[in-house]
């Protein structure tokens, strides 16, 4: 029996046109709203025929460049299309891309790095500017225009409120069973007309199972059959299996010791390899009945449902390896009982999240001993991603641990510092720090006593001495004894890895 077409709707079939039509109707200098978050859901076909037309044009001596924003980060055929082509001029409000990345760090395209949170609002308070144009990924349109979302929501609900125009990309690599996956929330308002959220656990549904949009606005809709970004995760190694038992072991005592619930609270684990490693340990711990609100679901946390450990998971997107996609396209009228895709400003809502009272489990990619986390940057002044969610977590959960691996670079760099090059999480939000070496808790902790647990827990062996010196010498020498630092060294060890290539004074 041959499936219903992907588009179902007369006024959309009639729009229907290619995707170098469709770039065609985007305007040099525009804002552009375009799907996509960690990989996935991301418009494909019309990025890069916009970059191809971008590239002719400046082959032919015209300026040609636009505003590019998203959910989070996309993929090559989006992010690495546009930045090949020099097209972008500003990016926000999440980047992944080598591109992008070496751009930005060149000073060829401006980067605003924002709480993903706060994006939507950002854009509806005016501060970003106008949105000319949405182009935004879905898996299919209903005979009355409803739009059926694809495998990550983010930022398109706005896009396609804001937005004075609209292109649509119809995937039809998109399973049809996403349908019914989604809560898409439209009673968000501004100040001062803002009503609490009516979310109270992760399994609840609060809006519509589809996006909705101006059928006016719609100025194209162009056909696709491209994956997402399904990268494969690198098996967890010695170094992220022991940063995991470490925070295993420190949730068991928190039950032992009456803080937490046996069934824990709902689980929120950022991107990446350690995040999977911690995922796949609780999926063989001790715990039961678990759920999560988070914002992107990986193999790990898929894994979980499977078995059973998790019993419902709130997330605003799916980045699956190819293994795990296979899993999930084969079984997915049995995930969709336990999954929910929202907006990203309900995954990362700081309301919500206080609310449920989260376990938040972010990377990072240096701490200093006061408890002061780098999250974006490399040696000050290099982003390396962005904030992501993270800071929507940290701040507002009931437990926030930031991990890393305790060296870098095979050991010249320690990820653990007097005072850290750049500031995302600040010690007041920063509760717990792991490393392979161990756990520091630093709850209720003045900044000194936080200074000996993290040197003498966290710290590679490597550098615990050279801290240990740093700090003792500060507690001597510092004009104030509260947060002791020598300002003259503080930064010294960046500053050395920068001319030397190793952070210690033994090793140059």
């Amino acid at each position: 029996m041959p499936l219903a077409p992907r588009i179902q709707h007369p006024a959309y079939q009639a729009k229907l046109m290619s995707a170098e039509a469709a770039a065609a109707l985007i305007p040099a200098g525009a804002n552009v709203g375009m799907s996509g978050f960690t990989g996935s859901g991301h418009a494909k076909a019309v990025p890069q025929a916009l970059a191809r037309r971008m590239e002719a044009l400046h082959a032919a001596g015209e300026d040609f460049q636009i505003g590019l924003w998203t959910g989070a980060s996309t993929a090559p055929e989006l992010d690495g299309a546009l930045a090949k082509a020099h097209g972008v001029s500003m990016r926000l409000p999440y980047q992944s891309d080598p591109t992008v990345r070496k751009q930005i760090n060149a000073g060829q395209m401006q980067y605003t790095d924002i709480h993903l949170s706060h994006v939507a609002q950002l854009a509806w308070f005016g501060f970003l500017g106008p949105l000319k144009v949405a182009v935004v990924e879905v898996a299919g349109i209903l005979p009355d225009g409803r739009l059926i979302p694809s495998s990550s929501v983010g930022n398109n609900k706005t896009w396609l409120d804001l937005a004075d125009h609209i292109i649509l990309e119809v995937n039809h690599l998109q399973h049809p069973g996403l349908e019914g996956m989604h809560d898409i929330y439209y009673g968000t308002r501004i100040p001062p007309h803002r009503q609490p959220i009516p979310l109270v656990t992760p399994g609840d549904r609060i809006g519509d199972c589809y996006l909705h949009c101006d059928p006016a606005k719609v100025i194209a809709v162009v056909e696709t059959s491209e994956h997402d970004r399904n990268s494969p995760f690198t098996p967890p190694d010695a170094t992220s299996e022991r940063i995991a038992g470490h925070i295993i072991d420190f949730l068991q005592q928190e039950v032992n010791a009456g803080r937490l619930p046996a069934d824990l609270l709902p689980l929120q684990s950022g991107v990446g390899n350690i995040a999977n490693a911690v995922l796949m340990g609780l999926n063989k711990g001790p715990f039961e009945n678990l759920s999560a609100y988070t914002e992107v679901l990986q193999d790990g946390m898929l894994e979980m449902i499977k078995s059973g450990k998790l019993t419902m998971a709130s997330a605003t997107a799916l980045s699956f390896s190819p293994a795990a996609l296979e899993e999930f396209n084969a079984n997915i009228d049995f995930y969709r009982e336990r999954i929910v895709l929202r907006p990203q400003e309900m995954s990362n809502h700081p309301e919500v999240i206080r609310r449920l009272g989260l376990i938040a489990m972010n990377a990072m990619i240096e701490a200093d001993i006061y408890g002061n986390v780098n999250s974006t940057h490399l040696m000050g002044s290099s982003i390396m991603n962005g904030i992501g969610g993270s800071g929507d977590f940290a701040r507002n959960a009931y437990l926030s641990f930031f991990m890393t691996p305790s060296t870098a670079k095979d050991g010249a760099i320690s990820c653990i510092v007097p005072m850290v090059s750049h500031t995302d999480h600040t010690e007041h939000d920063v509760e717990i720090i792991v490393t392979e070496q161990g756990l520091a808790d630093l709850r209720g902790k003045s900044p000194t006593q936080r200074a000996q647990l993290v040197i003498d827990n966290c710290a590679h062996p490597d550098f615990r001495p050279a801290l240990r010196d740093y700090f003792d010498r500060a507690l001597q020498t510092a004009p104030g004894r509260h947060t002791p630092h020598i300002l003259s060294e503080a930064l010294s060890w960046h500053d050395r890895f920068v001319k030397t290539g190793r952070m210690l004074q033994s090793d140059v």
